[in-house]
C-alpha cells in the first residue's frame, strides 16, 4: 500500500498496526515513495571482550610524560 504523507498523517495508528501484522506500508510525497513502515527489530546486546588477546597495551600507557607535563603545567614568565 502506498499512501501519501498528508494521508498518513491522519491515519498514522492504522498503519503502524497495518506494518506489524505485515502489511508493506510505503509513504510517499507527490506519489514518490520515500519512506517504507517496518517493524522494528531489536539490535543485539553488545559483547564485551571481542578483541581480548589480540590488542597489546604496554605496562607504560598510562605513565605521565614529563615533557607533556611541562606543556600543560609549568608556568609561562
Amino acid at each position: 500500500m502506498i499512501i501519501n504523507v498528508s494521508e498518513a498523517k491522519t491515519n498514522l495508528s492504522k498503519l503502524v498496526e497495518m506494518a506489524y501484522h505485515g502489511e508493506e506500508v510505503i509513504i510517499a510525497k507527490n506519489n514518490l515513495p520515500l519512506v517504507e513502515l517496518v517493524i522494528h527489530k531489536p539490535k543485539k546486546k553488545r559483547e564485551l571482550g571481542l578483541l581480548k588477546g589480540q590488542i597489546n597495551i604496554p605496562e607504560y600507557f598510562m605513565d605521565e610524560d614529563e615533557e607533556i607535563n611541562a606543556m600543560f603545567y609549568e608556568e609561562s614568565s
